[in-house]
């Protein structure tokens, strides 16, 4: 599906904009309303994010919710036949702090003159990450320096017990987690959209959990995955769920932690993965990097518009791993985003994973969508390999250092030239 870029506008007296940045309006007593020209707007949805010095003083989260849930009631009861007229979503405690919800504009106003709060963005829609088509060879390639010939195309050189011991969330559409290439490694783990069912009725999640830890076409193949769905069937959704569903991966993240020190192992972190995206989301971008100093690795699709990556989310999360695509040629996909804010490049088209309809399902299909999922397998496959957790930071800088360099024809204006490598002994 196509991401929709994104630039911040005013909603509001006046700003100043610059290209590719967020920009803050304040009305004086106002917290900031962030908006957008091309993101589709969620009409009366808004995500609210509370000052983080508000977090350690129970009483003014609890004072904020009061006066909130108070008024909602009243407003909602002045007009009976609406009773979700405002209504609170979800709650955020985790990756960061804040709400979302449907609230009209007099609550909305209130909301934005609470000193507790940093500002307010308009909820907006989030798409699945893909395009179509056939063939797979990815795996082979992010395991040769080379590139692919008659002798390597279908050769991938690497550690079958590569992924043990680590759990990857696949933050997406669901997953089919009967599928037999998962070998009983896929788990479901939480639906996020409201009144939806615990199912991958779309085939997005499931294509890219098979690229992360499919028995035949993963790349770490003893890692377990985890279904965050987020996404409907028509491969969609809210970025107030997006939100969510960090929030999700990060708790049960801290309760992995707390169990392996209970029993008196290392735990060696955990990692996300997100081939999903829309406009510039302030927002997203703050739990996604949140969600990384907390241990959760998250892996990141760049965008499929032959666009600067920096104007979208959560590819433009400094703190995630942002993904480009290339071919079976070594040459940057025709649709995929590139600039300064990607951090590397993996295979991307054409790409054969498990789908949906049975066990034995498959599909190919193409985009940065299945460009992140190598390096989600790849984050699993090092992990693995390592005695202690590694930073953010750390596993990133050795995935890069341990990248091939130099191999992508046109890799896009301010792009590195950078290609996934596993590392693998050869036989």
């Amino acid at each position: 599906m196509r991401v929709r870029s994104f630039t911040i506008v005013v909603v509001a007296a006046i700003a100043t904009a610059v290209a590719g940045s967020p920009v803050e309006t304040r009305v004086v007593g106002a917290a900031p309303l962030l908006a957008s020209y091309e993101a589709e707007s969620i009409p009366d949805n808004y995500i609210v994010v509370l000052k983080e010095s508000a977090r350690p003083i129970q009483q003014i989260l609890d004072g904020h919710f009061s006066w909130l849930t108070a008024d909602i009631q009243q407003a909602n009861a002045r007009a009976p036949a609406f009773q979700d007229a405002n209504r609170v979503n979800h709650i955020y405690s985790d990756a960061m702090l804040g709400y979302a919800g449907r609230f009209e504009p007099e609550i909305l106003e209130r909301i934005r003159s609470s000193d507790d709060v940093e500002y307010v963005e308009r909820d907006s829609v989030a798409y699945a990450l893909d395009t179509q088509k056939n063939a797979p060879w990815g795996l082979a390639r992010i395991s040769h320096r080379k590139p692919l010939g008659f002798g390597t195309f279908n050769k991938y050189v690497h550690d079958p017990k590569a992924g043990e011991g680590i759990t990857v969330y696949v933050v997406d559409t669901g997953i089919n987690v009967e599928h037999v290439d998962f070998e009983g490694r896929a788990r479901w783990g939480k639906t996020v959209p409201i009144n939806d069912v615990d199912e991958d009725r779309n085939g997005h999640g499931t294509h890219v959990a098979g690229t992360i830890a499919g028995g035949r076409f993963g790349v770490a193949k003893s890692a377990e995955v985890v279904a965050v769905k987020v996404l409907g069937s028509n491969g969609s959704g809210s970025m107030s769920d997006v939100v969510m569903g960090v929030e999700f991966t990060v708790k049960e993240h801290r309760k992995a932690v707390a169990a392996a020190e209970r029993q008196g192992k290392k735990h060696r972190g955990s990692v996300a993965n997100m081939s999903l995206g829309g406009g510039f989301s302030r927002a997203l971008n703050l739990a996604v990097d949140a969600a990384v100093r907390a241990g959760v690795h998250y892996a990141v699709a760049a965008g499929n518009d032959n666009r600067d990556a920096c104007s979208y989310s959560p590819a433009s999360a400094p703190n995630a791993i942002t993904v480009g695509a290339t071919t079976i040629t070594d040459e940057r996909a025709w649709f995929s985003n590139y600039g300064k804010c990607v951090d590397v490049f993996a295979p991307g088209k054409d790409i054969l994973s498990t789908w949906i309809g049975g066990k034995h399902s498959t599909n190919s299909i193409s985009g940065t969508s299945m460009a992140s999922p190598h390096v989600a397998g790849l984050a699993a496959y090092l992990l693995s390999q390592t005695d202690g957790a590694l930073t953010g930071a750390e596993l990133k800088a050795k995935m890069l250092e341990l990248s091939t360099k130099d191999v992508v024809a046109d890799p896009g204006e301010g792009s590195p030239n950078k290609l996934i490598y596993n590392d693998a002994p050869k036989l």
